[in-house]
């Protein structure tokens, strides 16, 4: 009936996607591709969907390609039929469309299409957009599976893409390098600094692919820097060696970390906070593989944050923590309570939990460590129980101190109910009994007298290797215990049954006049037992132990060979080997090399050249002296202050010389200040084309001489710059006295060398304080509370807006909805509001950003926090130091910036002061410079600057 329905459902969806309207076609898709989500079978209608991989609806089409990556492959001769399409769609403006087209294209895995492919590669690999390129890579990987032979056109394809500066392309190509060659370490040389500062701001995913593959990179490219003598500095700049002497000198000295090596390790440090836990372990083993000692301590908070995540990243954080916990004991030892097992955890989790506990023991902590043991012996899951004893035996095998300890709560474990508990008890009273047989007879006694209740297996024949290793110290109640085994010799287990003739064996040469007819009797039982392993093992003892015409010299040495003494059994951790894995791979967690694994290289003894990693950045050559004004050009003058339309018309004349570029240049300035003034005086004219004329034959001599220029002429261009800037209306009134006022700011600041205003751009701030202060209480917000803190950082609404982090917190017994900040709240501040928050649930709690803009005062911001039911008066009241821009510059810098604030504050406010009548006389003044400053009008305008 099920099938019928499907059937039905098959049939309509045809007909919809042979309909003539595109919303139907649409529809179908939709339908289809939800039906692919939910696991089911679309396969039958291929034929009925590729017909429409040509629509013009992009939606449409989008979905169809979507349609066709998935079933390409099982439908592989229709999807040929449509390969035209697909390279028309490689052209198409929208990218989407060109990188779908480029998936389905190498989804057809049929080798007669791979030179389509390869080519269709290549191009994608030069595309405008990011996401075509990042596609392009991941075919590469298809195309290497389909065909290994194209390695060598691949590689070129992917070293161009490592080339790419996109963040969304980088992890993608490193995926395919990855994949197809591994092992060309010289791909990565001119790229690795790249990478490691793209790091951050690369997807995910791509973050997890990367540091894997720099950290392989790193081992074969930096020294270790575990060695006793290395010198760790954060800033550490090493110079390149100049000579091979100088080489071997350097290493006689102690190791200094290469700045390189120190690059990785700084910026993949803020990964430790990633909400991705593939990448929070990724930088883990990065650094466990590559940082020094002293500094692993930074990955065990974020390891231990990460034990609050699901089952499944619980078990793999686990098993990477229980490994280094047995090298480096003191990372995880502060967080010891972490690692307390939980009711709720499973199984698998509380082992390897059981598994870290027992490697932190020591001295200091092992009393809390057994009494932890003790409840955990208690437990109702068996195995788990089972695992604690075994923990138990360790702890006093590695610890001297606690073994008699151990070995006595052990023993009262043999009188408990539960068969699990005591056969393991057992067992591991057997191993440490191995350490000190003669000390404890009255223990082996007592386990004697026990041995008619246990049932398991592999107690029973621990026991039975005990009374047979130690019999001397047992000499009454091993032959009984013999005979009783005699007697369910057959209904025992093969493991059983091998103790029980060795047993026979041993006391058959230490007391052979109470046990030789019993032991006679067993090796009849073996010899015809149904186990071929039971059988030889007795006939190996009889030709061993009784002596006849057919044994030979071997008989003479059995006591030797059966009662020679026995090396104690060493408890060590599951985890001991698997350090050999790097952490955080396949490899790792299995305890066994899985395809595809790379190995991680030994440290070299000689660090390799580091030459190799830098790239060479062709700056532009300028002459020696000049000055700069904004972006300097190549072989351009830059004497004179341009403007853009200049530039422009510069960069078309590159031909020309630097000399005929700087006098055009200067001759097109003047003009164009002629035009913007309407002078009709043709004085002017011929006075600036002379002016340019002499201006061209001084440029001359001055770089035949290489003398540095003037540092007052650069002054007297900004100067005038700053003149001609002013207010519209001031300038259309009044522009021939201001250029009088321009000679006369040059007089005045013909001896400062001023160039431009200093560019300020924002510093990150020093300290960052993480306490946030109390905006609302949970009593007053009857549940709701609010915490703030000031992010220092820029705000991202508003420049003259001060960032804040908002923490709500429901800590109330009933969701709180509609949480936002009133609209008419505000006292004057401009607020930023962050959106309004449908729902918090209980015990639950929200970050939100919100900016204010204080005005520059230290005046509270005084606004309404309300819910859907209830408003809240706040206020938040700024420290002085919060309203202010964290800025880094020189003592020169700050010196040019405040003249310059003086200067255009001064003018901006005082010019539109000057009297009406002063303004008339600048209006119409023609006086010389001579006489400028015996006007006592514009020494009145000179105190008005007050400069």
């Amino acid at each position: 009936m099920l099938n019928h329905c499907f059937l039905c459902r098959n049939e309509d969806l045809k007909e919809m996607l042979e309909s003539s309207k595109e919303s139907l076609k649409l529809e179908a898709m939709k339908r289809i591709v939800g039906l692919i989500a939910k696991g089911k079978n679309a396969s039958e209608l291929f034929p009925a969907v590729v017909k429409n991989v040509a629509s013009k609806n992009i939606e449409l089409k989008k979905l169809v390609y979507v349609y066709l990556v998935r079933y390409a492959e099982e439908q592989q001769d229709l999807a040929l039929l449509s390969i035209s399409t697909f390279q028309r769609a490689l052209k198409d403006p929208n990218q989407l469309i060109r990188a779908s087209a480029l998936r389905v294209l190498s989804s057809i895995r049929v080798p007669i299409i791979v030179p389509i492919m390869m080519l269709s590669i290549k191009e994608a690999s030069t595309d405008l957009s990011p996401y075509v390129r990042k596609t392009a890579a991941h075919a590469i990987q298809k195309l290497y599976s389909l065909d290994p032979d194209q390695k060598e056109h691949l590689i070129e394809v992917i070293e161009k893409l490592l080339k790419d500066k996109s963040t969304l392309v980088a992890g993608s190509v490193v995926m395919a390098f990855e994949e197809v060659c591994p092992d060309r370490i010289d791909l990565i040389h001119k790229n690795y600094r790249k990478l490691c500062n793209l790091l951050v701001d690369v997807e995910e995913w791509g973050q997890v692919v990367i540091i894997h593959m720099l950290t392989r990179y790193a081992r074969t490219q930096f020294v270790s820097p575990w060695r006793e003598d290395a010198v760790f500095d954060e800033n550490s700049e090493k110079a390149f060696y100049d000579s091979e002497e100088e080489r071997r000198v350097e290493q006689s000295k102690p190791y200094i970390m290469d700045p390189d090596h120190r690059l990785l390790l700084r910026n993949t440090k803020p990964l430790l906070q990633s909400r991705n836990t593939a990448v929070v372990m990724a930088v883990s083993q990065l650094y466990w593989h590559l940082a020094p000692t002293h500094e692993l301590s930074i990955i065990t908070k974020s390891l231990v944050r990460l034990l609050r995540s699901h089952r499944e990243v619980q078990y793999i954080v686990l098993q990477n923590i229980a490994t280094m916990s047995i090298q480096r004991k003191g990372m995880f030892e502060p967080f010891m309570k972490s690692f307390y097992v939980r009711s709720t955890d499973a199984t698998h989790i509380k082992t390897l939990k059981l598994e870290i506990l027992t490697n932190l023991a020591n001295e200091a902590n092992i009393s809390t460590i057994l009494r932890e043991f003790q409840t955990y012996v208690k437990s109702q899951d068996k195995a788990f129980a089972a695992a604690t004893i075994q923990a138990i035996g360790r702890c006093a095998t590695n610890i001297s101190e606690v073994t008699d300890t151990c070995l006595n709560g052990l023993v009262l474990l043999l009188s408990n109910r539960d068969e699990t508990v005591v056969a393991e008890s057992v067992v591991v009273i057997k191993k440490l009994l191995q350490t000190q047989p003669s000390q404890h007879s009255d223990i082996i006694k007592h386990m004697a007298k026990l041995f008619d209740n246990i049932t398991v297996s592999m107690a029973r024949a621990s026991i039975l290797w005990l009374m047979g290793e130690y019999c001397e110290h047992v000499p009454k109640i091993a032959p009984d215990v013999l005979r009783k085994m005699a007697k369910t010799f057959t209904s025992e287990e093969d493991i059983v049954k091998l103790q029980t003739v060795n047993l026979a064996a041993k006391l058959y040469l230490t007391n052979s006049k109470q046990t030789k007819l019993l032991t006679q009797y067993i090796l009849n039982l073996g010899k015809y037992d149904q186990s071929y392993d039971i059988r030889d093992r007795t006939r190996f003892i009889r030709q061993l132990i009784v002596p006849n015409e057919k044994s030979g010299a071997l008989s003479k040495y059995a006591r030797r060979i059966l009662m020679a003494p026995k090396p104690a059994p060493v408890l060590q951790s599951a985890f001991k080997d698997r350090d050999r894995f790097q952490l955080g791979t396949l490899s790792h967690s299995l305890n066994s090399q899985a395809n595809g694994y790379l190995e991680l290289s030994d440290w070299p003894a000689v660090a390799p050249d580091q030459s190799v990693r830098i790239v060479e950045v062709v700056e532009p050559v300028k002459e020696a002296g000049a000055p700069v004004f904004g972006k300097s050009k190549p072989g351009k003058s830059d004497e004179k202050f341009y403007s853009d339309s200049e530039e422009e018309e510069e960069e078309e004349e590159e031909g020309s010389s630097s000399e005929d570029s700087s006098s055009s240049s200067s001759e097109e300035s003047e003009s164009e200040s002629e035009s913007e003034e309407n002078s009709d005086d043709s004085n002017k004219s011929s006075s600036s084309q002379s002016d340019s004329e002499k201006k061209k034959k001084t440029l001359k001599n001055k770089k035949l001489q290489q003398q540095k220029p003037d540092s007052k002429d650069r002054t007297k261009f900004f100067l005038m710059h700053i003149v001609l800037s002013f207010s519209n209306q001031f300038v259309a009134s009044c522009r021939c006295s201001l250029l009088c006022l321009y000679v006369f700011l040059v007089c005045q600041f013909d001896t400062i060398s001023w160039d431009v205003r200093v560019s300020l751009q924002a510093s990150s701030p020093v300290f960052v304080p993480e306490t946030s202060r109390e905006l609302l209480h949970r009593m007053t917000g009857k549940g709701l509370s609010a915490q703030y803190r000031f992010t220092r950082q820029p705000c991202i609404y508003g420049n003259s807006m001060v960032s804040l982090q908002l923490t709500l917190s429901n800590s109330s017994d009933q969701a709180l909805e509609n949480i936002h900040i009133s609209e008419k709240s505000s006292t004057g501040q401009n607020i930023h509001r962050f959106n309004a928050i449908e729902r918090l649930e209980p015990q639950a709690s929200v970050t939100v950003s919100m900016g204010v803009d204080f005005n520059d005062s230290t005046q509270a911001a005084n606004f309404q926090l309300c819910t859907k039911e209830d408003e809240f008066s706040v206020s938040i009241q700024p420290a002085v130091g919060e309203l202010l821009l964290p800025i880094t510059m020189s003592e020169a810098d700050f010196t040019k910036e405040q003249i310059y604030n003086k200067i255009t504050k001064t003018l901006k406010l005082n010019l539109n002061e000057i009297p009406c009548g002063l303004s008339v006389w600048l209006a119409n003044d023609r006086l010389g410079t001579g006489n400028l400053f015996k006007n006592n009008n514009l020494l009145k305008c000179y105190k008005y600057l007050n400069i």
